[in-house]
């Protein structure tokens, strides 16, 4: 490494995990590297540029269950554009529940994850029927001495409230948000509290009504005027204005540990466009030097790296979820029937629905007004998701044309208004990879054990979702305390 430039940090990965870690570390006044894969920073916070206007293409918000995220926000000086979305809510579309056709119904007021709090209210009859609500309320009737602590959210569903409620409800949320069936998810991951408000409660509904009486006012989600990929361009901002140094299209392909404690990562960097070796499929190799490194990939990307570093690890390599292929169309239309927002801000899908493909749309000029604003009178913006766990992507082989067809078949089929082509003012396509759920079964016991080998370390550091949990709420805390530990290192030298 004697001829490798010496950083204090290198940070593996430009999502906001890695954003983040870098910034807590360049504040100190430490020297650093971010090396990003893509070429573009900022991970599953993306944008687009359609027909003037600047989308964002993954998350549009972020949830309110802790301050981590405005904190962030304010520090950056875009506190004053933190916004709340329409209030309206979102809707369910599943099969029928007799006869043909599709089902279109307001998701349930008094839920979480659409487990109802009162299953015999008008909302959820409307979703599931009559007999099946009965069923659902059956579960007030059992025995508090039969409840005990549920680790699949499935099952805990299906045993206390019967298998509509499981289908209809809570199925079209876990894989519309957490890409994965009900029967693959941890209750403590993805609804933390619940086990022990069943237990107060007495009853699955009860304990959902009870947390819904403690959380905080609100809807639980607030976004950025302007949108989510702001937030980006201000870490970059002030990375920029710290001194730290982001390489773009730098896929970090090695890192090894020298004799002195120092790290080597190599890379395979595409060459600059308009350079003498900008040919396609050409990469350039090059190793950086490090004191510390954080690593701030995927999942397969970090296991990989973690392999190459600690072969002694192997026990940690095994056994990890599979991440499922996601696909995110972004629609721009020219259509005035959208105007009354007939399926709220959004809708998600059911396993089954007959005449749609999508496992979720979002109707994101509903749902916000600035961006309503800016598209004007008449135009709005929809963003369909493609890709169920378990199941082949329906958009893999599909092309760009393809794929706008079939987005705005189903636009179409779910938001109940007559969509063409000569509607269509642009459309973007937007592949997320890797998208590993820190909420699948199994996956809490694994991470702690990977955490346990990595509180021995001192210079290197792991932070992301797949670790530290869904959406900016969990990541951000994540990377901050990843970054601390590395910070410690530097302070007691």
């Amino acid at each position: 490494m004697s001829g490798a430039a010496r950083h204090d940090v290198v940070v593996i990965g430009a999502g906001i995990a890695g954003l983040v870690a870098a910034r807590a570390c360049a504040r100190l006044g430490l020297s650093v590297l971010i090396l990003e894969a893509a070429d573009a920073a900022g991970g599953c916070v993306g944008r687009t540029e359609i027909a003037g206007l600047s989308l964002d293409t993954g998350a549009e918000g972020f949830a309110t269950r802790n301050d981590s995220v405005a904190t962030l926000i304010e520090e950056l000086g875009l506190g004053a554009d933190i916004v709340d979305p329409n209030p309206a809510g979102a809707w369910l579309r599943l099969p029928p529940l007799r006869g043909h056709g599709a089902l279109s119904v307001p998701m349930p007021k008094l839920s979480i994850l659409g487990i109802p709090g009162s299953p015999l209210a008008s909302d959820v009859v409307a979703a599931i029927g009559w007999k099946s609500a009965i069923r659902a309320y059956s579960d007030r009737l059992r025995p508090v001495l039969t409840i005990g602590t549920e680790k699949n959210l499935g099952e805990l569903v299906e045993k206390r409230m019967g298998s509509a409620v499981l289908e209809r409800l809570v199925a079209p949320i876990s894989t519309g948000v957490y890409s994965a069936d009900p029967h693959a998810l941890e209750v403590d991951a993805v609804a933390p509290g619940l086990n022990a408000a069943l237990t107060r409660a007495g009853s699955l509904s009860g304990a959902v009504s009870l947390l819904k009486a403690d959380a905080k006012p609100g809807g639980g989600v607030r976004g950025i005027r302007g949108g989510m990929h702001r937030l980006v361009d201000a870490l970059l901002a002030e990375l920029a204005h710290f001194g730290a140094e982001v390489r773009l299209g730098a896929r970090a392909v090695g890192l090894d540990e020298a004799a002195d404690g120092s790290w080597a990562v190599s890379t395979e960097q595409r060459p600059a466009e308009g350079s003498a070796t900008a040919e396609p499929g050409a990469t350039e190799h090059a190793v950086h030097a490090a004191r510390a490194v954080i690593v701030a990939t995927s999942a397969s990307a970090a296991l990989g790296l973690l392999a190459a570093a600690r072969p002694d690890w192997d026990e940690h390599q095994g056994d990890w979820a599979g991440g499922s292929p996601v696909e995110i169309v972004t629609l721009v239309l020219d259509a005035p029937a959208l105007d009354v927002a007939p399926r709220g801000t959004g809708v998600l899908v059911a396993t089954g629905t007959p005449g749609t493909v999508a496992k979720a749309l979002t109707h994101s000029t509903a749902k916000w007004a600035w961006l309503a604003e800016a598209a004007g009178r008449g135009r709005h913006v929809v963003r369909l998701s493609y890709g169920r766990i378990g199941e082949a992507s329906p958009s893999a082989t599909l092309g760009d044309d393809e794929l706008t067809a079939l987005a705005l078949r189903d636009a179409s089929a779910i938001l109940g208004v007559d969509l063409d082509a000569a509607q269509l003012v642009g459309a973007a396509r937007t592949p997320w990879r890797d998208a590993l759920s820190h909420a699948a079964l199994g996956q809490r016991d694994r991470v702690a054990a990977l955490r346990a080998r990595l509180d021995e370390e001192s210079t290197l550091a792991v932070t992301g979702s797949w670790l530290g949990g869904t959406g900016l709420a969990s990541v951000i805390p994540d990377a901050t305390a990843a970054a601390a530990g590395i910070r410690r290192h530097f302070v007691h030298l």
